[in-house]
């Protein structure tokens, strides 16, 4: 019988949907005045923690736009590439050409028109830094260049050289 009118209460309280303080009315304030803590403490425990439930928002729907839709409807222009490609060392001499005809100004305005790239990697170089290109030897060039990889030496093959150089041993000492 007990449990029952608990449970009662329980969902008595969890109907009351109190959200803040000014639906308890002025119960916390006599709790206080009063020094009733145990009421207190109920107000409090029954107040909702979630700040969702507190604070007056609006459900926002969000669109989703892609970058390219966005750089459509606002006029904007590609982004700058990382990376140079066969068409940007001729932009970057029509960007100097701007340099010296009009000046700096003139050139300015180009890169902000069409960004130039951020880096400029040099051709023909697998990829590498110059540098690190011109380092290698012809040996390792020309290996960068073969498409298809060459079979090293094979252990039987191995085999039979270390057995012949044997053989041939021996027999010049006999």
């Amino acid at each position: 019988m007990m449990l029952q009118q608990t449970t009662e209460i329980l969902h008595t309280q969890d109907k009351a949907n109190l959200i803040n303080e000014l639906q308890c009315g002025q119960s916390v304030n006599q709790a206080i005045s009063q020094n009733r803590r145990a009421d207190f403490a109920l107000l409090v425990a029954m107040l909702s923690g979630d700040t969702r439930e507190t604070t007056a928002t609006e459900v926002i729907d969000t669109v989703k736009h892609t970058d390219s839709e966005l750089r459509k409807h606002f006029d904007i222009a590609s982004p700058q590439p990382l990376r140079s490609d066969q068409e940007s060392y001729a932009y970057g001499a029509q960007v100097a050409l701007q340099f010296h005809q009009g000046g700096m100004r003139s050139a300015k305005l180009q890169h902000y028109l069409r960004p130039d790239a951020l880096s400029y990697f040099p051709e023909h170089t697998y990829e590498l830094e110059e540098s690190v290109y011109h380092n290698l030897s012809g040996h390792q060039r020309r290996h960068l260049e073969e498409k298809e990889s060459t079979q090293s030496l094979t252990y039987e093959l191995y085999n039979q050289l270390v057995t012949n150089r044997r053989l041939s041993q021996i027999q010049a000492q006999v």
